[in-house]
């Protein structure tokens, strides 16, 4: 099965490459070809709350200037409206002008095309309770924390809890508990890193102290 959001986004990477090659047959300097993630949010023709919790997290991910940072205070905002109930929240100016380079618009483009495409091989609806509407509040408050452990300057330490946020836009999407629960069990890895470095930061801080006190 081939979602038609794979079909869609495979297109746009074609035609993106296309027109990235374009310019440099052609004299004169080459227009900036990034995407930004207003028009990546298009591509999906909707708005949808899981949808943006997707694209922020993996936005978290590609290698931009204090994305991660600025990205993550909006992921907390979409945790209240998740926990409100909201079903489409409209993008801030702001983040829909974060642009890619022209490399990573063209590997976003095929990385979602192939996440879509394994979602609707292995998703289905199953395990229901996981995504009933009494659960909203707590996974808002889920998303909230996935966006502080992100905020945190943590050596890849944005990694599990982006990966807990996509599984959870993807499952509540498919309408799979399953993916839900493995969002879930991603998150609480994301916890335990951040306790264990947490601890471990404290632990040279004092030895620091006492070398130096001494």
């Amino acid at each position: 099965m081939n979602h038609p959001l794979a079909r869609r986004l495979r297109r746009a990477a074609i035609r993106h490459e296309r027109r990235c090659r374009a310019p440099a047959a052609a004299a004169g300097p080459a227009p900036a070809q990034g995407l930004t993630l207003a028009e990546l949010l298009r591509l999906h023709g909707e708005g949808s709350l899981p949808v943006l919790v997707m694209l922020l997290s993996l936005f978290t991910l590609i290698p931009v200037g204090g994305a991660g940072w600025f990205v993550s205070f909006f992921i907390v905002a979409l945790g209240w409206y998740w926990a409100q109930g909201r079903e489409r929240v409209e993008l801030p100016a702001a983040l829909g002008r974060l642009a890619l380079n022209e490399r990573w618009s063209l590997r976003s483009l095929h990385a979602l095309a192939w996440l879509y495409r394994s979602a609707s091989r292995w998703l289905r609806p199953r395990w229901q309770a996981w995504r009933h509407e009494r659960t909203r509040g707590w996974w808002g408050g889920w998303i909230a924390v996935m966006a502080v452990i992100i905020f945190l300057p943590l050596p890849f330490g944005n990694v599990l809890p982006s990966l807990s946020l996509v599984l959870l836009g993807l499952g509540w999407m498919f309408r799979d508990g399953l993916a839900l629960l493995v969002a879930g069990a991603a998150g609480i890895g994301a916890l335990a890193y951040t306790v264990a470095f947490g601890q471990l930061a404290i632990d040279l801080t004092q030895r620091g102290w006492q070398w130096l006190t001494g």
